[in-house]
């Protein structure tokens, strides 16, 4: 039963031409023995706008109403046909316009009455006029029954496809908030590869040439640069396993759990330029505090950057300057060198050499954390970067020896 009900709703035109040719079977029928070619009309009539009901239903409801009218003031008695007005009165309800509708449910109420007055009353309700018009209002029952399911029809159907819509739209946000955040993702493993990798090999190039001109002279000075150079491979060596581990797992719960550089290792990562031949000088104003994770994970990646970027474009004498204030209000950032510095449009557009690549990924890390950036040439000379970045302040020590510890994934979004 299922299987013939699927296949009637398949082919809709099947079921509009069956029912009509059923119905006007029955019509023929009923009057076989007459002659009455207006009664052959009028169901002829009836019965093709049954067939169009779905396809034209305004056309087939005002038709109907026509045909009706004018079967009332011909005098002509109903047949089988009349049946064919049901369907109308249903098709109206569920297709047609709202005035079509509603006029539908006008002429299927006054359709009782009207035929009880035309051909039940002789022209006339007689001395009982309301207790007439109430016997023949049942006679219009069937007709509002029709209209009515119709109309439930039509809201069902209204429903659902609201509900298919919606699920359609949820279905395109849900898509749209994928690619978002697979973008999203993209540009921070991409940000933290060339923190990585410009850092990390900028610091081996160094090395490798000091080593390579005290190789002869100075055997011990060329040892130490390659013993630089082995733990530099490897730190960068483990940073690379690390986000090439968030490609393969996809941020799995399974994932090796380390901790994220921050605010307190910066003074191994000025060492380790130093080390390289930068001379950097450090200070901390203000009294330390706790930070989010983000902002020490922004905060460590931008002085990183800075002075990686002042050790390839200062220049052999260049020497840098690294001070942080922690206030009120945030933390205060700043990294200067007196190196041969870089235009201002270079450090607003972007250059060669990765140069305004970091740059672009100094304001994004600072913009998903809320804070600002400023870069840009320095008077006499160099390059000055500065950022002010939100504080939050920490509720008790518990909660702030918690936040230090190594408790988020590798592969884990940086939260900002």
């Amino acid at each position: 039963m299922q299987l013939l009900y699927g296949w009637f709703r398949r082919h809709p035109v099947v079921t509009d031409v069956i029912w009509p040719a059923l119905l006007y079977l029955t019509c023929l029928l009923e009057f076989a023995g007459e002659r009455d070619l207006v009664k052959l009309a009028v169901s002829t009539a009836v019965c093709v706008l049954v067939v169009f009901r779905r396809r034209r239903p305004d056309l087939a409801a005002w038709g109907g109403i026509a045909i009706g009218l004018g079967q009332l003031a011909g005098g002509v008695q109903p047949t089988m046909a009349a049946f064919g007005y049901l369907f109308l009165a249903y098709s109206a309800a569920v297709y047609a316009t709202m005035l079509t509708s509603r006029a539908a449910l006008l002429a299927g109420l006054l359709s009782g009455p009207l035929t009880w007055y035309v051909f039940g009353g002789s022209g006339s309700f007689g001395r009982h006029t309301l207790v007439n018009l109430v016997v023949s209002s049942v006679f219009s029952t069937p007709f509002l029954l029709c209209w009515v399911l119709g109309r439930f029809t039509r809201i069902r159907r209204a429903y659902y496809a609201e509900l298919e819509d919606r699920a359609a739209r949820l279905e395109r946000e849900r898509d749209a908030q994928a690619q978002v955040a697979v973008a999203a993702e993209r540009a921070r493993i991409a940000r933290e590869l060339h923190d990585v990798v410009a850092h990390n090999v900028s610091v081996m190039i160094v090395q490798a040439d000091g080593a390579s001109f005290v190789m002869d002279a100075a055997p011990e000075q060329a040892k130490e640069a390659l013993a630089t150079i082995s733990s530099t491979g490897r730190q960068a060596l483990e940073e690379m396993r690390r986000l090439l581990g968030i490609l393969r797992t996809g941020g799995d719960s399974g994932s090796e759990y380390v901790p994220q550089p921050g605010v307190e290792q910066l003074p191994e990562l000025l060492e380790q330029v130093r080390s390289a031949g930068l001379p950097v000088a450090f200070t901390v104003e203000g009294e330390p505090r706790d930070l989010p994770r983000g902002v020490e994970l922004t905060a460590y990646r931008i002085v990183q950057e800075a002075l990686t970027n002042a050790r390839k474009h200062g220049g052999p004498e260049a020497s840098a300057r690294v001070r942080i204030r922690f206030d009120d209000s945030g933390l205060d950032m700043l990294i200067e060198d007196n190196g041969r510095g870089a235009s201002a449009q270079l450090a607003a557009g972007g250059g060669e050499d990765g140069f305004g690549h970091g740059l672009i990924g100094m304001r994004e890390r600072v913009g998903m954390v809320g804070g600002t950036l400023e870069a840009g040439p320095r008077l006499g000379g160099g390059f000055r970067i500065q950022a002010v970045l939100p504080l939050k302040p920490a509720k008790t020590a518990k909660a702030a020896r918690t936040a230090k510890q190594p408790t988020r994934p590798a592969d884990a979004p940086t939260a900002s």
